[in-house]
């Protein structure tokens, strides 16, 4: 039988045998749709999308409690908070996200915190993968735009662990392509993104890293480049390639 063929039950038993138990929500949210159907859009809707994995997927480098914490309590609170901004300052939620952020120094605080919260979360979900492959395919376009821009992977791989570590205090690291699809590793505070219209280095986000310490400091306490160092074995590499095509 053809994957196309495979019902929504017998998907649903499959992922339950491999320790990927998922909601019917989850199996027809647009976040796990792109990856069954292969259909990719890099734009961002209001509202916040299912996670493409079970709590405990990414287990042992990121554990279940944190997941669920930060998922259904810190992430759900961005999208809930960025849809009252919105109703309050009469922004159209039926546009994407990326509308308002690119001229977020229009709106008050709290769209700016809860508009980048929201966005930034969304997008690192889909970012994660369990076992992941640890680096992109050698012979895929990004691995290419990657030694063009850093001489190598290990050498981007050191920059961008360095941003996310010297970040002080609540903040992201950032993988970010400009313009002309040459890639840039930065780092942001609190909320902020590159895709910002108050950021300073602007870009389209490839790769955001959370280093707010709700992302994982149950787990790791005050070791925030060991979280870094394990949370690498869980980029999705295919979905990260899906992004920079769509540049």
């Amino acid at each position: 039988m053809s994957p196309k063929h495979v019902s929504r039950r017998g998907f649903i038993a499959t992922s339950a045998k491999t320790g990927l138990v998922l909601t019917a929500a989850q199996v027809v949210s647009g976040s796990l749709l792109a990856n069954v159907t292969g259909r990719f859009s890099p734009n961002t809707s209001f509202d916040q999308t299912p996670l493409p994995y079970a709590y405990n997927a990414l287990e042992p480098y990121i554990d279940a409690q944190t997941m669920e914490i930060h998922y259904s309590k810190h992430a759900s609170a961005y999208s809930k908070n960025v849809k009252e901004a919105a109703q309050a300052e009469g922004v159209d939620t039926g546009k994407p996200i990326e509308d308002v952020l690119a001229k977020v120094s229009k709106y008050s605080a709290k769209m700016r915190n809860n508009a980048g919260g929201h966005y930034n979360h969304e997008l690192f979900w889909k970012s994660m993968i369990a076992n992941g492959s640890g680096k992109p395919a050698a012979s895929s376009k990004l691995a290419f735009a990657i030694n063009g821009s850093f001489n190598s992977f290990d050498a981007f791989k050191t920059q961008f662990s360095d941003a996310a570590k010297n970040r002080f205090g609540s903040g992201w690291a950032w993988l970010i392509a400009t313009p002309d699809k040459k890639l840039k590793v930065i780092s942001t505070p609190n909320q902020d993104n590159p895709l910002m219209d108050i950021a300073t280095d602007k870009g389209f986000p490839l790769l955001g890293l959370d280093v707010w310490e709700h992302a994982y400091y149950l787990h790791y306490q005050n070791r925030r480049p060991e979280y870094i160092e394990n949370w690498w074995k869980l980029v999705n590499w295919d979905f990260l390639q899906q992004r920079f095509d769509s540049i």
